[in-house]
């Protein structure tokens, strides 16, 4: 999983700062507003996918007497402020730039220059989008696209989708107002293109923000998972009843497991021992993400309400 979000953002990282340099020079030349926003735009998507390398590798940090159950939410953190950075810089840049560009109307020059430039810019994301759907497509199983974002666990993949998404979608908008401009002979075109590239950007920045809180906050693991260790849980010999299962990501690769147990009465502590042992190790081996696994002995919760 690692490996494939890194490949996936380093593919996106160079293909944006190829992107980010040629748009300023484009932009520079041909005064557009809708190409210095699409240059901002690269610019900031190129720093972000910087922040998901430095996340990643932070988050491979191995656990310490501070950090006991490693450095795994530091990828869902850094996500969480490359969404804050979409929203502020490129949304917000974009905007002021669009708007201004339309209270004061400029001189586009030499449009075939944007033109090449975002064929090219075009050809370029279309490659890194490329290498982010098929990396999403691994983890997406049959789940439709929208819910294989809300339940994935790994969000240095989906947010590299979505800001290639955001990224095609916005080189349209530019290059549909930079058109436009040179057949009216108005730039407003070209300053609206900037807008509605800020409005994109603003989107993607919200849904990203959303879908990286509950990681940050905590969330549980997959009910599927939940269920097999409540199955395999109740399968043990001695276990007469399991109370709850409370799962927690700490990582993209690290779910911690607590099971709160009710032994049979009057069985042994050397069986309860080795029972415990037993069911760490199957759903460790079953469910590899499952690294800490710890099990209470409680009596079963209904007795506890009725005793009180």
């Amino acid at each position: 999983m690692a490996s494939g979000s890194k490949k996936v953002i380093l593919a996106a990282l160079v293909g944006n700062s190829l992107i980010a340099v040629t748009k300023f020079i484009a932009a520079s030349i041909t005064g557009s507003s809708a190409m210095f926003s699409e240059g901002v735009h690269s610019l900031v998507d190129t720093g972000n996918q910087g922040l998901l390398l430095y996340g990643l590798k932070q988050a491979k940090k191995p656990a310490d007497e501070h950090f006991p159950f490693g450095h795994g939410k530091e990828i869902y953190f850094w996500s969480f402020v490359v969404a804050i950075l979409i929203f502020a810089l490129g949304a917000g840049i974009s905007i002021y730039e669009g708007l201004q560009h339309i209270a004061h109307p400029g001189h586009i020059s030499n449009p075939t220059i944007n033109y090449i430039v975002l064929s090219l810019a075009i050809v370029f994301e279309g490659g890194a989008l490329y290498f982010a759907v098929v990396e999403f497509l691994k983890t997406k199983g049959n789940r439709s696209t929208i819910k294989a974002v809300m339940h994935g666990k790994d969000p240095s993949i989906f947010v590299v989708l979505f800001e290639d998404s955001a990224a095609m979608l916005g080189l349209v908008v530019a290059l549909a107002g930079i058109t436009m401009a040179q057949i009216t002979g108005d730039t407003f075109w070209d300053g609206a293109a900037s807008v509605v590239i800020g409005l994109i950007l603003g989107g993607t920045a919200i849904w990203l923000a959303y879908e990286t809180k509950s990681l940050l906050i905590g969330e549980a693991a997959e009910p599927e998972i939940v269920k097999s260790i409540k199955t395999m849980s109740m399968a043990q010999e001695g276990v007469e009843h399991v109370n709850e299962i409370l799962t927690l990501h700490m990582g993209p690769d690290f779910v911690l497991a607590t099971i709160s147990v009710d032994f049979c009465n009057g069985l042994p502590a050397g069986q309860v021992e080795q029972t415990i042992q037993k069911l760490d190790t199957l759903i460790k081996e079953k469910h590899p993400r499952v690294k800490r696994v710890f099990v209470e002995a409680e009596a079963k919760y209904e007795q506890n309400l009725k005793e009180q």
